[in-house]
């Protein structure tokens, strides 16, 4: 037996049997009634991220338009096709002369504006960051109120991959001067959308 192993093992043999329940955090959950769509649509405009107004039109239409204006697109979404194919051997490198992404997001946060992506919603990680514009489509259903209640979901235990995306990528000088796209995509836009399968 090393001293290494040694030493670990009389630390195990002395170690106290305590049984001490973790502490039981609350989940600081807005009021009854709060109106999450709206909440998160306000959190999500703070972050810079953008909410085409579709008017009277199908947003699914007004998404596939943008998508067609582009030279370069990629889609991980059925509803919406791209011009350039994923799979799971794509080298992530090479996404980076996308125009334009397209993902679903497995859930939202009302409370920052956030959207979760996985490794299932992007397929190759690189797709939420290095194409110049992201378009995401989100079920207003999947909206959780606040952070608490976003690290229950079971993405956090399933997903090798998964992260809180808000708004388009971002930096500011000293001087505070603005600017998107410095180290990710220059814009985000979501669509309110529900999943297929409900």
């Amino acid at each position: 037996m090393s001293s290494r192993e040694d030493i670990l093992a009389r630390v195990r043999a002395h170690k106290p049997a305590l049984e001490r329940p973790l502490p039981q955090v609350p989940f600081f959950d807005p009021p009854q009634g709060t109106d999450l769509l709206a909440a998160f649509r306000t959190a999500f405009v703070q972050m810079g991220g953008t909410l085409p107004d579709c008017g009277p039109d199908d947003p699914l239409d007004v998404a596939r338009a943008m998508v067609a204006g582009m030279p370069v697109s990629c889609s991980r979404v059925p509803e919406i096709r791209g011009n350039r194919v994923l799979t799971d051997d794509t080298p992530p490198a090479s996404l980076a002369d996308i125009d334009i992404g397209v993902v679903r997001a497995s859930f939202g946060v009302a409370e920052t504006g956030s959207v979760c992506l996985t490794e299932v919603d992007l397929q190759v990680n690189t797709l939420g960051y290095l194409p110049q514009h992201l378009i995401v489509l989100l079920d207003p259903a999947r909206i959780v109120s606040n952070l608490h209640r976003a690290y229950q979901r079971p993405e956090w235990r399933s997903m090798h991959y998964a992260v809180l995306q808000s708004g388009p990528s971002a930096t500011a000088d000293i001087e505070g001067v603005l600017v998107h796209g410095a180290q990710g995509v220059r814009s985000l836009r979501l669509f309110f959308i529900p999943a297929p399968n409900g």
